[in-house]
């Protein structure tokens, strides 16, 4: 059955998430749009939750957990509509949150994904971590949002109000269109998890596709559910997928250069969390994650040059050219807004 609008909840062992915030989802989406929760092969009782609370919600069953990104690309193939979202299991929709994706979709044919302004489900007046008002890349690879660089949230005081081209949309609240999803090849299964919808938004600015932040749309994110910050799996799964990132969307000319960078960095990084912050774990997975990168990035083709030879103009960043770390460290610019080539 095609449909337009599919909302779809991907969920492993979460059925506490599931009592919390699918009411809010269901009560403020349908009958906009389909919602679906996608059980990533679960072992608690979130199959019964939803069979005997949410009958309303259609249910795909997975086999066992196949992560977020192919437990995502297995759900998807099931579903018929013009849209997903991808909307994570800890997010509170508040009334007419769908809306002003949707229209911003049907008004730009040349978007071929967009997310809400983020705000926190503990503090409703904060930002929230994972998305904050959209997503930027730095010249190295370092991701950061307007209202939130690095650990530093800051309060929503209106000051990201205007719609703006963002270079990823995060995956806690992500409105795609169908087909830019398919002729993408959807999220990475090899990430397993992290830095997938971020690679995604990515490959689709390479096919010429924009990506936007409408901040006229706002949700409420817990975040931290699965992995909490500063979990040695967080940790590694960040450091080898944004490396594997870099080196599959680079162009080949600037490859070289940005890893010689990142590999200065990455080690700085894991000397400082075993050194100044006594933290044998965080040095552990992130030399991990670069061993791990280095014996899988041949298995890797650079996307970057493929699609550049069939043609496609990647679109620009609309972010300035910087180098966080520097901004952040050293200019002690720690807001968005602050930031400056």
């Amino acid at each position: 059955m095609h449909t337009d609008t599919a909302v779809v909840i991907l969920n492993w062992n979460g059925s506490r998430m599931l009592s919390t915030y699918l009411p809010s989802v269901v009560e403020h989406t349908l009958p906009m749009a389909r919602v679906i929760v996608a059980d990533n092969g679960s072992t608690d009782d979130s199959l019964t939750l939803l069979r005997t609370q949410f009958p309303m919600v259609e249910v795909i069953a997975l086999d066992r957990n196949y992560g977020f990104a192919e437990g995502y690309n297995r759900a998807l193939a099931q579903v018929d509509a013009t849209y997903y979202v991808l909307l994570n299991s800890d997010v509170e929709t508040p009334p007419h949150w769908l809306e002003p994706l949707h229209a911003y979709m049907e008004a730009h044919a040349e978007a071929a994904a967009c997310q809400p302004k983020l705000r926190s489900a503990v503090d409703h007046a904060q930002f929230e971590y994972a998305g904050a008002a959209g997503g930027f890349l730095d010249r190295y690879g370092y991701a950061y949002c307007r209202g939130r660089i690095f650990d530093v949230v800051e309060a929503d005081t209106g000051q990201y109000d205007a719609p703006i081209a963002v270079d990823w949309a995060t995956g806690a609240c992500l409105f795609i269109r169908a087909a830019d999803y398919h002729a993408a090849g959807g999220l990475d299964a090899r990430f397993f998890a992290h830095f997938e919808e971020i690679d995604l938004c990515w490959r689709m600015r390479l096919r010429g596709r924009t990506i936007a932040c409408v901040p006229q749309s706002i949700v409420y994110h817990l975040g931290g559910g699965t992995l909490p910050q500063g979990n040695p799996k967080k940790t590694f799964l960040n450091f080898r997928n944004n490396l594997t990132m870099l080196h599959k969307c680079l162009p080949t000319a600037q490859r070289r250069s940005v890893m010689r960078m990142r590999w200065l960095l990455d080690n700085v990084a894991a000397w400082k969390a075993l050194i100044l912050d006594r933290n044998p774990q965080e040095f552990k997975a992130i030399r991990k994650a670069r061993k791990a990168y280095k014996q899988w990035r041949k298995d890797f083709n650079n996307e970057a040059s493929l699609l550049a030879e069939q043609g496609y103009t990647p679109t620009p960043s609309s972010a300035p050219d910087i180098a966080i770390l520097w901004q952040f460290y050293f200019r002690r610019r720690r807001q968005f807004s602050q930031l400056s080539q």
